[in-house]
């Protein structure tokens, strides 16, 4: 089952600025355009930030990391 990251933001009830603000007052530091690209695919997040997203949206690691395409 693939895992859409843009899913997960929505429903945390989160906006991507708003999601961005939330990971920098934790200490990862990423653009708009950055998180975009990882709720398109084209990239994929570091450990430190998956650990991060995973906790934003209540995701395990292994959901922001091992998404099936």
């Amino acid at each position: 089952m693939k895992f859409h990251l843009k899913a997960a933001r929505v429903n945390a009830h989160l906006t991507q600025l708003e999601a961005i603000e939330k990971l920098n007052e934790k200490g990862v530091k990423i653009t708009k355009n950055t998180l975009s690209n990882y709720e398109s695919y084209r990239t994929k997040p570091g450990i430190e930030t998956a650990k991060t997203l995973a906790a934003l949206y209540g995701l395990s690691v292994d959901d922001i990391i091992f998404y099936a395409e």
